[in-house]
């Protein structure tokens, strides 16, 4: 058989140094995104409810977001379009937003290290949220059924404000 005990190896001591320099060098070169771990457990804290996501249509102007200009965002699910206009009000940001098909469906906006804010559609599907904090953000429609029931939830991929 063979001879050579792995065990009294000293190659397997260098080769972790070198997979540690070159973690560290990684890391150095191309670090995680700031607030990436932030961020994966908001979008997590949703977990314990049953949504639907919907999907990115358009982004408008979005980049004016952060400047002096309104930036709009189309969502849809299924049956369900969402669009949204973002406007800066200094440190804070005005939602305004229309559902289609329209209904007095509550609207619910989280953003991160903050509390979430609701209001309520009107018949016309028209819903304004007029002081939202900056950060990462999502928006979830609880929709209701034609008796007024509560239905499904549908929720926003994470957009940053």
């Amino acid at each position: 058989m063979n001879d050579i005990d792995p065990r009294d190896d000293d190659r397997g001591h260098e080769d972790a140094a070198v997979l540690t320099d070159l973690g560290r060098l990684v890391h150095e070169l191309d670090p995680p995104p700031v607030g990436l771990v932030e961020r994966i457990q908001f979008a997590i804290a949703l977990e314990h409810l049953d949504v639907e996501v919907a999907r990115w249509e358009r982004a408008g102007s979005f980049a004016g977001v952060r400047g002096d200009r309104p930036g709009t965002i189309t969502f849809t699910v299924d049956n369900l379009t969402v669009m949204v206009n973002f406007t800066s009000t200094g440190e804070r940001h005005r939602i305004d937003g229309w559902l289609v098909p329209a209904g007095q469906h509550t609207v619910e906006v989280r953003v991160a290290d903050h509390n979430s804010t609701t209001t309520r559609a009107d018949d016309g599907g028209r819903f304004v949220l007029s002081d939202v904090p900056a950060g990462t953000t999502q928006i979830l429609v609880h929709l209701v059924n034609s008796q007024g029931e509560p239905g499904r939830t549908v929720v926003t991929p994470t957009i940053m404000l």
